[in-house]
């Protein structure tokens, strides 16, 4: 599965400007992984992560 087949999305929190944004993709056939990217770099390069791994990352990017 390549990352055009991702069905990408942005925190409602992300800034509809210029501003520093990830997008993440859950792969319908492997629930099991996230992807995430650069929203200013789509082509570039994937973070994919265990459901437990994003789980502990989300709550430490909320408090930066």
């Amino acid at each position: 599965m390549s990352a055009n087949d991702l069905a990408w999305f942005k925190s409602s929190y992300s800034s509809s400007g210029d501003g520093d944004c990830v997008e993440v993709a859950v792969a319908a056939p492997l629930p099991h992984t996230i992807h995430i990217r650069d929203s200013k770099n789509p082509t570039g390069p994937l973070l994919t992560l265990s459901p437990a791994a994003w789980a502990e990352f989300v709550p430490y990017a909320a408090q930066e």
